[in-house]
């Protein structure tokens, strides 16, 4: 362990330094707040793994099934939007209180009036409006930690909030269906994650600052607060760029959890769901360590150049490992476990990026944020939206190829992500060799 100055702060304006002590870079005082986001991200992402399939079982097609994670993508983009303006003006510990109180409301109805009597359009309903909740909680919380993390420990400590975040969605969920699922049914699962969420959620909200002394209120407050967020993209095209590669970061994974729970349970490939569900959480369980790991690592690679080499271009080779190992040697569960493991590591070396969009704009760190966040709402809007359209054209194979480019596309468009004091710099070099042409 060692020791760092760090903010502590009981509001989001009133900010002190403080020596506190550290866990592998991650203050302690904020351990018990990002135990509560991985209790809550396990009752988020339980279904995660599984649902596309269960959904086809209820005698819908799985362009059905793409749908409503589209739609979902829908109401997820909208609320990762509102989350930094919310978390900015209301104080983190409203905005998540909002969010845990949406994700219970419509979580229920989801159960109760959607899937048990089968209902397509209430199932598409309340699923989507349950969307709207996990981002007020968990992005509000995100907004808190860059207002108040020094700026030579934020990549570490955002690293630390996603190695939570995703520790709970997609490692810990899927680790949990699998056990559970067999055991008492699809049902009684859904109806388990409503336990972890209010767990999760009430722990979160008790420890969490609250509202800002500068924070004020009000409809008009809230219009002003997004326009100024979303003119960000004009006054600072890089902050665009880095939304898009935001995009392509979740894009393939929020999109290969429609088809491959199907695809690697078929006759194809031959796992089992349950097979599945641990592969798909041996994958994340790589990508919430290394979101730590790169995090640190970051710090001294550089972020840019993290982001790009072993995000962009690492997503791209491993994601096609993914697909050609089991399709090619069959259900040999060691080699597939390989192939998962090198992608979410590759995955998760896309964390720099939440260090490195509000350091580009520092005079506007919330409208960097913001725009981040639409950028990992938009991705689970984008991902099924793809195989919707595509996946009866191009089949299976063909979405992991356009997921693989979308990566190298990222990764060249990360190039032009760089911090201002590099700018400057480049521009101290050059004005001299201007001075001499003239």
């Amino acid at each position: 362990m060692s020791e760092c100055i760090v903010n502590d702060t009981d509001q989001i304006g009133v900010v002190k330094d403080n020596r506190q002590e550290t866990i592998l870079g991650m203050p302690r005082n904020l351990l018990l707040r990002y135990i509560a986001i991985i209790v809550f991200m396990v009752g988020d992402g339980l279904e995660a793994g599984w649902l596309s399939p269960y959904i086809v079982t209820l005698g819908f097609t799985e362009q059905q099934a793409a749908l409503i994670f589209t739609i979902y993508g829908i109401a997820l983009a909208i609320a990762s939007w509102f989350s930094g303006a919310l978390a900015s003006i209301w104080g983190p510990r409203r905005t998540m209180l909002t969010g845990l109180f949406i994700w219970i409301v419509f979580d229920i109805g989801f159960i109760t009036l959607g899937v048990m009597p089968h209902n397509y359009p209430l199932m598409m309903l309340m699923y989507s409006l349950r969307g709207l909740g996990y981002p007020f909680f968990a992005y509000g919380f995100l907004v808190w930690i860059t207002y108040v993390t020094p700026a030579n420990r934020l990549s570490t400590a955002v690293g630390w909030f996603w190695f939570f975040f995703a520790g709970g969605l997609l490692v810990l969920g899927p680790y949990y269906s699998s056990f559970i699922l067999p055991r008492i049914g699809s049902v009684a699962t859904l109806w388990t994650a409503l336990a972890w969420v209010v767990v999760g959620g009430i722990l979160g909200v008790a420890l969490t600052p609250g509202r800002s002394k500068q924070a004020a209120e009000g409809k008009n407050v809230i219009i002003a607060s997004l326009l100024r967020d979303a003119s960000i993209v004009i006054n600072n095209p890089r902050i665009a760029i880095g939304g898009i590669v935001r995009i392509i970061n979740s894009v393939p994974s929020t999109g290969f959890l429609v088809f491959f729970p199907i695809y690697f349970t078929s006759r194809s490939v031959g796992f089992t769901l349950t097979q599945w569900l641990q592969l798909l959480g041996a994958m994340f369980l790589s990508n919430a360590i290394w979101n730590l790991l790169w995090g640190i690592l970051g710090n001294r690679v550089g972020w840019r150049n993290t982001v790009l080499w072993f995000g962009g271009v690492g997503c791209a080779i491993s994601l096609l490992l993914v697909y050609y190992v089991p399709t090619i040697f069959g259900p040999n569960y060691f080699l597939t476990l390989v192939a998962v493991i090198c992608y979410g590591i590759m995955l998760a070396a896309y964390t720099p990026l939440s260090a490195l969009m509000p350091s580009m704009a520092p005079e506007n760190k919330g409208g960097a944020m913001a725009i981040l966040n639409l950028g990992a709402g938009l991705a689970a809007f984008v991902g099924p939206a793809l195989v919707a359209i595509f996946e009866p054209s191009i089949q299976v194979v063909g979405l992991i190829w356009l997921f693989a480019i979308l990566h190298v596309i990222g990764a060249i468009m990360t190039h032009f992500l760089k911090l201002p004091e590099e700018i400057e710099q480049k521009e101290r070099a050059v004005a001299p060799a201007r001075v001499g042409v003239e």
